[in-house]
């Protein structure tokens, strides 16, 4: 018991990763009946309510911020939550699960190199070399062919240009959000609460804009799919969030965010499972890339 409380952070770390993983592979199946901008709206007003549930019985009533501070987690939480998430949706749609989570892995390296330029944040050889290796174990895995696997890639190009973008817009959702930090000691539950709320009001004046919001809800009324939402959104929206929250607590920031980058190797046996042959290059290119991710924030 006291070497599992000793490695608690770890724990955590590796938990947050598996449950996204195993939601990742769960969105794929339910963006079939629903859009990915649905996915992400719904997923998002799930887990408002279940943060504001927490922060009344909390009793973290007032934040302590600034009005800049607030300002920074909104646009934060437009660029990562209200674009970058549904880009990630639909990356997850065109590429299946393995591959848009490997895509995912080139945000670390892009929130370095936006740290760079608009934080001054300098990085050491030892971080470039990470940059590196992480594109490459993406790159390698993205322009795998696998024409015997039963899963059919959709659009492959068009999922590549989403998960691109879905990970920009996670890292300079991530840069603003340090920002932020950097001026006030907000609470991490309230941050949250803030760039979700921003994410979501940019999703429906989204919704709103297409003039077809009654169409778009309307999958949401089977009871199933609903169910479905609401599952994966605590797991992966509400609880992922507060395991992260855990794993920097009790780890340094460079072991969390390294153990929390390896969704791509949980998702492998999960691939597996749902009838996608995984190629020993497949593995290797994972492998390549979360060492890449690991040297960068270890460095």
């Amino acid at each position: 018991m006291s070497d599992l409380l000793h490695f608690r952070g770890e724990l955590a770390a590796l938990s947050s990763a598996l449950i996204w993983a195993i939601a990742a592979v769960v969105y794929v199946g339910i963006a079939r009946s629903l859009s990915p901008l649905m996915i992400n709206l719904a997923k998002g007003v799930i887990s408002i309510a279940l943060l504001l549930l927490t922060i009344l019985l909390s009793g973290d009533l007032a934040p302590n911020t600034t009005p800049i501070a607030v300002l920074l987690l909104m646009v934060s939480g437009a660029i990562g939550i209200g674009m970058g998430d549904t880009a990630y949706f639909e990356a997850l749609y065109c590429l299946g699960a393995r591959r848009a989570l490997l895509l995912e892995a080139l945000a670390p390296p892009l929130t370095a190199v936006l740290a760079l330029i608009f934080l001054q944040e300098t990085l050491g050889w030892q971080a470039w070399v990470g940059i590196a290796l992480t594109i490459a174990g993406v790159t390698w895995v993205v322009i795998e062919r696998t024409p015997n696997s039963e899963q059919k890639i959709l659009r492959p190009w068009r999922g590549i240009g989403f998960g691109i973008l879905a990970a920009i817009g996670q890292a300079g959702g991530a840069v603003l959000s340090r920002a932020a930090f950097s001026q006030t000691s907000i609470s991490p539950l309230w941050s949250t609460l803030i760039r979700l709320t921003a994410g979501m009001l940019i999703l429906v004046i989204w919704l709103m804009a297409q003039r077809q919001t009654a169409q778009a809800l309307q999958p949401l009324r089977n009871r199933r799919v609903l169910s479905i939402v609401a599952i994966t959104a605590f797991f992966s929206t509400y609880l992922g969030i507060w395991l992260q929250q855990i794993a920097l607590k009790f780890t340094a920031a460079g072991i969390a965010q390294s153990l929390n980058a390896t969704s791509p190797l949980f998702v492998l046996p999960v691939a597996i499972a749902t009838g996608d042959r995984v190629s020993p290059r497949a593995i290797l290119g994972a492998v390549v890339a979360i060492v890449g991710v690991w040297l960068l924030f270890s460095a």
